[in-house]
């Protein structure tokens, strides 16, 4: 597969380039990005002896630098960066890459998202920032003690204190228990070939081929490591995406693959208590070993005049072997009037936390309107509920979002 990936982006670009031919001007460099800022209202449960705030602001901002030209013969050429700047003093690379494209499609060559993420259908929403395909906003508080904790499973997992068998892996699946979206993104960022092809009648096809699934830039550090315990390679997507406008309707559809080989077995194991040891007289507990990793995903819209209604889902093994699946059902619907938008969204979660223990079962309900107050401009607010439930334990939180998001 990863073969036949690499070899039919670089036919595609070789064909591009077959005739060489200059721009009137090279690469010029533009600047863009987002600011989305909230004020956050939350009422949820809390451990005993901690106090959660009620009212704080949140917010998520990138810088994107992007430039492109386009030839005589046709091929646009390009590069893009973003740059997550909510870190304090400094910048931090989210994404770097380029392209080209042209009437044969588009191949994408660095840091970037996979295809079964580029060409995900999302369900609609009431605000896309917090109930959309990727959340960018989190009300509630999930990492002081065990508020919206149950049976210390959530509040183990919630301070980051899963202890992987030895040696320990690069990276861990099991942060992504508080990650109450449905983005399909197993390589996340992670260097690789991505070919999306034109759209022929509505349908649209992509294929990526990441090698390693959590390096970094290497520029002058020479290839990965291989068999390294707990880490993925040779991972690889497939999506197709359908768009169509009929006689008052529309309709959007889709579906992705996933699949990331573990390099090396390595066992996975809940640290209960959080003394950085397993010790099964504190309540530690093996979860099972690691294997490859598999997700697939499907979604479905119709629009009829100013209704949008659909559907997703989104299944992810998490690369646990046995009872550890994550399954994500999210069903939305919007309607638009004038510089309004008001959406509705169910959200609902079933996370397996290993064979012989209990699932998280997550339902969430929220409601929202947008306001466009200018281009690239709107002002978002939402009210959402969300419980979880873990065996005979029952927690739930209320929040309220007021805020405001400026494309530029």
């Amino acid at each position: 597969m990863k073969k036949l990936l690499v070899g039919s982006a670089a036919i595609a670009l070789g064909l591009a380039l077959v005739s060489p031919a200059q721009a009137a001007d090279g690469v010029k460099l533009g600047i863009g990005g987002y600011f989305k800022g909230y004020m956050a209202w939350v009422d949820q449960d809390e451990a005993t002896d901690t106090d959660v705030r009620s009212i704080d602001i949140l917010r998520d901002t990138e810088v994107h630098f992007t430039g492109e030209t386009t030839l005589d013969n046709g091929l646009t050429v390009g590069a893009h960066t973003e740059l997550a700047n909510d870190l304090g003093d400094g910048f931090e690379v989210d994404e770097s890459y380029a392209y080209f494209s042209g009437g044969w499609g588009r191949v994408n060559f660095g840091a970037e998202d996979g295809a079964a993420y580029l060409l995900q259908v999302a369900a609609p929403s009431a605000d896309s920032n917090y109930d959309g395909l990727r959340q960018y906003v989190q009300p509630f508080n999930y990492f002081d003690g065990e508020s919206l904790g149950v049976s210390g499973i959530l509040n183990t997992v919630g301070n980051n204190t899963t202890v992987f068998g030895t040696p320990a892996p690069a990276s861990s699946n099991a942060d992504e228990l508080f990650n109450f979206d449905y983005d399909q993104d197993v390589t996340g960022s992670a260097d690789k070939i991505t070919y999306l092809t034109p759209v022929f009648s509505g349908f649209q096809g992509g294929a990526s081929y990441t090698p390693k699934v959590s390096s970094d830039s290497r520029g002058l550090d020479g290839v990965n490591l291989d068999d390294q315990s707990g880490e993925y390679s040779d991972a690889w997507d497939v999506a197709l995406r359908y768009s169509g406008q009929f006689t008052g309707w529309g309709l959007t559809a889709g579906a992705g693959y996933s699949n990331a080989s573990l390099e090396s077995d390595t066992s996975l194991f809940f640290d209960v208590d959080g003394d950085g040891t397993i010790d099964a007289g504190d309540g530690d507990f093996s979860i099972g070993d690691l294997d490859d990793r598999k997700a697939w995903n499907a979604g479905a819209s119709v629009n009829v005049s100013a209704f949008n209604v659909g559907a997703a889902y989104m299944h992810d093994d998490l690369s646990v072997e046995g009872d550890f699946s994550q399954k994500t059902w999210v069903v939305g619907g919007d309607y638009t009037t004038g510089p309004f938008k008001l959406g509705v969204s169910y959200f609902d979660q079933n996370q397996e936390l290993g064979t012989g223990n209990d699932e998280l079962e997550t339902a969430r309900y929220t409601g929202g309107v947008t306001y466009t107050y200018g281009p690239g401009m709107t002002f978002r607010g939402s009210v959402s509920q969300i419980n979880h439930e873990v065996g005979s334990e029952d927690v739930d939180g209320t929040s309220v979002l007021l805020g405001t998001q400026i494309d530029f």
